[in-house]
């Protein structure tokens, strides 16, 4: 069996949750489990996650697998419905829906009569990122009808931030929610990983914490362990080849690294069809048996290259780490010129996963 594996931390998981409510003591936790759990495997990483208050998805059939699974917590999707049998299939099971437009507030009102039950609904502000939500000049007549609605369980509100990770901060959309929401009394949601951090007083009554329950870090520059973060999947495979480049000599295609002096360099089992990116340069950190090192030439589709030209004792079988603890996923990113989101949400199915912890 090739040895590209993806190792998914529980105990990792559970650690990144507590910290989590120790930023926010006084929120209940909304675990956003959307994308497969950010790469990790839903149903790998949910038992980890398995004291969160709730969990955000984005599909309806995340939802239903998690309740099929046992799962009894509140369930929010996280992008709403999509359709009327949907709304059927979340009233009937329990599950939670974001309003964010006005055909989705219509398609309940039409519904309401007949749901199986009523639902819980999330109402959406769009506060100034200007992707989901109402205006705020409009938020107030949304939620009205909600309120009147039969098909209505209970209402919470909440908005999201744009620049919650960098020096823009969330003091003008806060304050536009804040504005708009004065006078009402119904449970809020507002801080994605980077204000559970940064801006406590963003915490209110949910956290919507994603990617900092993964170990990555929500804000570019600052590294995940200043936080106190564990990566919760390491991303491992061997050595399958050596060889030893003499100044002049080009490896791999494109020609992208040309040896400078007498090179040793080991051909490592994993590509961008594993989910490794194509476009990280020469020098992305990687670790040969524990020590670190970096790539070079370009990746292919099965295989990249590390430099062990100071490992002596590396050789075929040598273990090497991707990304996990010696290599934060984030510094793969800053040199492929991306976030770890993405490296975590890329990881390929032909990927061997195991659960641990």
């Amino acid at each position: 069996m090739r040895a590209t594996k993806a190792t998914i931390d529980l105990g990792a998981l559970r650690h990144n949750l507590q910290l989590v409510r120790r930023h926010a003591p006084a929120s209940k936790v909304l675990a956003v489990v959307k994308a497969d759990a950010y790469g990790h495997g839903l149903l790998r990483a949910a038992p980890g996650l398995e004291d969160a208050d709730g969990f955000g998805v984005l599909r309806l059939g995340e939802a239903l697998a998690l309740r099929e699974a046992g799962y009894s917590q509140q369930l929010l999707l996280l992008e709403g419905v999509f359709s009327a049998d949907e709304l059927d299939a979340a009233a009937m099971h329990d599950v939670s829906i974001v309003v964010h437009h006005d055909a989705q507030l219509a398609m309940l009102e039409a519904k309401a009569a007949t749901l199986p039950k009523p639902v819980s609904v999330f109402l959406k502000m769009n506060s100034g990122m200007n992707r989901l939500g109402f205006k705020p000049q409009t938020y107030n007549a949304a939620l009205q009808r909600l309120e009147a609605c039969p098909g209505v369980a209970a209402i919470q509100l909440m908005t999201h931030f744009a620049t919650a990770d960098d020096e823009g901060g969330i003091a003008s959309q806060l304050g536009v929610f804040d504005e708009a929401t004065a006078g009402t009394s119904y449970p809020v949601s507002l801080a994605n990983s980077a204000a559970i951090l940064r801006f406590p007083e963003a915490h209110r009554d949910w956290v919507r914490p994603g990617i900092i329950l993964y170990g990555a870090t929500p804000v570019t520059g600052v590294t995940a362990a200043s936080f106190g973060l564990q990566p919760a999947m390491h991303f491992t495979t061997e050595v399958i080849a050596v060889q030893t480049l003499e100044p002049g000599e080009i490896l791999g295609y494109g020609a992208r690294f040309t040896a400078t002096q007498t090179t040793r360099v080991a051909i490592v089992a994993c590509g961008y069809a594993d989910g490794y990116p194509r476009h990280a340069p020469n020098g992305t950190p990687i670790a040969v048996d524990g020590q670190l090192t970096q790539t070079l030439g370009r990746v292919s589709m099965d295989m990249l290259v590390a430099d062990i030209t100071h490992l002596p004792n590396a050789g075929v079988g040598s273990v090497v780490e991707l990304w996990g603890g010696l290599v934060p996923v984030d510094a793969v990113a800053e040199a492929a010129g991306t976030v770890g989101y993405e490296l975590l949400c890329a990881v390929a199915p032909r990927v061997v996963f195991k659960v641990t912890g």
